[in-house]
């Protein structure tokens, strides 16, 4: 009886799937055999005497997919933290070599994929704070550590297991073959029938316990004990009764199997139904000849219910090949696209932010798309590493030319710091509220900091002019107690949003929630160290359910304006929204100056000429969105002015 195992298929990172072709069954493939990661299982079935099966190769650990690695392993897997899965590979490397083994190589895989994401997104704020690329140096990681001395006990207690499973095979090894030199003295020996026959049953039953045995002589075994089964019932010219008897048994049994088989092929998970399809070809193995008239019969009908299963596996990995055909050309577009990149029109840090934001966005998208094929996935990953550092390269060289500018810019914040933190301990509430506003007027006006300098000036900043006005509060207690109404009505009014009822139509669920941006607008101010958290609480809501509803974002940046008009209007006065007005007024007009260059600009270019397509497209592509953006400004300036009214 041959050893067989389940095949093992775990993820291969950045791995991808080379060609399976499942080879035709026929008789004549006695002694082929299929050969996974560790284990071989031998695909010849006892057919009329010498007729064997051959199984759809299986594919190898460097060959198999991460899908068809999940129809083996629980899917929830994937959702596991560090912790989870350190206490996870606790739990499996203390059971069975076997059971444990699928698992614990996708918990690994999984740890590695959420440690590589940590180490990328330390590495990123590293650079975005100035730091160098050489500089960087990934920090230890302690569940690392524990991780790897859970995976080397496990290796330790795979290698002993697989010692003893070798020591158990030679010893069966030896013992069958001491079984057919029984048998074979059984075939010439001229004793009592009955007691020969007696001892040939004990003989297969004693050959069926003994289980797994090399590889490299299971054929051989397997050839010999079968010679000396049928010479034994040759030679010894065996009762027909017995033998007749044997036969019905065997082919009930048979028959069993072709059954079993032939629901299998109708199983949704195909790589189990292929994994269950081994076992049953050594089942067909195992069981004694059949009636000659009937050998041929059954065998084929085992042989076409193996065919089916093959195919479907077969066609599943096919499937996945030409999936992986399409990552790869998602993968080759977003390199692509990022290399389009004209640097020469990035000249402001507005241009680059944005642009920016488009590349990580593409990052992102990156991540979600799956393995290419094996030839092609680390090229196109390198051409897609390369491509973003050569983008973050020019940002980077951006920002050094402007470097002294945004060093003055810094001095600037912090003389408006010292001027805040002089005044921030005035009792003058109204003069010294002006006094206050005016700095943070002027603070707008302030171009960009240093990127490591940004959070700590403006903190500063904020924590001086945050002081004053909430000593000032603190001092207006009738308008604190109106205050604190309002955060009571204002918290009402964003758990009647968060409690929206969902069955509601698209049109009664919109007018609702515009019902209720309404009302919050009639709401006075809140506490001021409150201000900021329940606005916070208020949008969150408001988007969690415009969201759902999927509204336009134009819309939602409208409304959102007209809220912040609300609750900024009556703390810096009309000369504050007149200042937005002139604003918007000459971001208008700057749009409507861009809008007319592309307009002109678009006229230029041939889509006939090289490359001209593709420019042509992204020129309409910037034309659309500085109409919207212009159309968006001219509402907010009515906002604006019906506020003034």
């Amino acid at each position: 009886m041959m050893d067989t195992h389940e095949t093992n298929l775990p993820i291969v990172e950045d791995g991808a799937l080379e060609e399976t072709k499942a080879p035709e069954v026929t008789p004549e493939s006695a002694s082929e055999e299929v050969v996974t990661e560790e284990t071989t299982v031998e695909k010849t079935v006892e057919e009329p005497v010498e007729e064997a099966v051959e199984v759809e190769n299986v594919k190898t650990v460097e060959e198999t997919s991460e899908a068809s690695l999940e129809e083996t392993v629980p899917v929830n897997n994937s959702k596991l933290t560090k912790d989870e899965i350190l206490s996870k590979l606790s739990e499996l490397v203390n059971t069975s070599v076997e059971s444990a083994r699928n698992e614990i190589e996708l918990l690994k895989q999984l740890f590695y994929k959420i440690r590589r994401l940590e180490v990328d997104e330390l590495k990123k704020t590293f650079l975005d704070e100035g730091g160098e690329e050489k500089d960087f140096k990934a920090p230890e990681d302690a569940i690392e550590s524990k991780i790897k001395e859970l995976l080397a006990a496990y290796r330790e207690k795979k290698a002993s297991q697989h010692a003893q499973d070798e020591q158990l095979k030679a010893a069966n090894y030896a013992l069958k073959l001491q079984l057919i030199d029984r048998m074979k003295e059984l075939t010439e020996s001229q004793d009592d029938f009955n007691k020969l026959y007696n001892e040939f049953k004990e003989i297969q039953q004693r050959w069926k316990e003994v289980k797994p045995v090399p590889q490299e002589h299971a054929n051989e075994l397997w050839k010999n004990y079968q010679i000396y089964s049928e010479r034994f019932y040759d030679l010894i010219k065996i009762n027909n009764q017995f033998r007749d008897y044997d036969f019905k048994k065997n082919l009930e049994m048979k028959t069993a199997l072709c059954e079993t088989v032939e629901k299998l092929g109708l199983e949704a998970n195909v790589v189990s139904a292929f994994q269950q399809l081994q076992k049953l070809h050594q089942q067909w193995r195992e069981i004694g000849p059949v009636a000659k008239d009937l050998r041929e019969e059954l065998w084929s009908r085992f042989k076409a219910a193996s065919a089916v299963i093959n195919k479907r596996h077969q066609e599943h990995f096919e499937g996945l090949k030409s999936k992986e055909q399409e990552h790869f050309e998602a993968k080759v577009a977003i390199c692509e696209q990022i290399e389009s990149i004209d640097y020469s029109t990035l000249t402001s840090f507005k241009d680059w932010e944005a642009k920016s934001r488009e590349v990580t966005e593409l990052q992102e998208k990156w991540k979600n798309i799956g393995f290419a094929p094996k030839k092609h996935n680390v090229k196109v990953f390198d051409r897609f590493r390369a491509t973003v550092n050569a983008f973050y390269n020019h940002k980077g060289e951006f920002y050094k030319g402007v470097k002294g500018e945004m060093d003055k810019n810094l001095e600037m914040k912090k003389a408006l710091c010292e001027k805040a933190e002089a005044l921030k301990d005035s009792t003058e509430w109204k003069e010294t509220s002006n006094a206050m506003i005016a700095l943070q007027k002027e603070w707008k006006t302030i171009g960009t900091v240093p990127r490591k300098y940004s959070d700590l000036v403006w903190k500063r900043f904020i924590a001086a002019c945050d002081y004053f006005f909430e000593q000032k509060n603190k001092n207006v207690s009738s308008q604190r107690g109106t205050e604190q109404r309002n955060l009571v009505a204002k918290r009402e009014l964003i758990a009647k949003i968060n409690a929206l009822d969902e069955s509601l139509g698209y049109d009664e669920a919109l007018s609702t929630l515009k019902g209720y941006q309404a009302e919050w607008n009639t709401l006075g101010f809140v506490l001021f160290k409150e201000k900021d958290k329940i606005y916070k609480e208020y949008h969150e809501a408001i988007d969690s359910q415009f969201d759902r509803l999927k509204v336009d974002k134009n819309d939602r940046r409208m409304q959102a304006f007209r809220n912040n008009l609300s609750e900024s209007s009556n703390e810096r006065g009309k000369g504050k929204l007149y200042g937005e007005r002139e604003k918007l007024m000459r971001s208008y007009e700057h749009m409507k100056n861009d809008l007319q260059t592309y307009e002109n600009n678009i006229g230029f270019l041939s889509v006939s000429s090289k490359g001209g397509g593709g420019l042509v497209k992204e020129m309409e592509r910037k034309i659309e969105k500085l109409k919207e953006e212009m159309a968006l400004i001219i509402k907010k300036i009515d906002a604006i002015d019906e506020n003034l009214e």
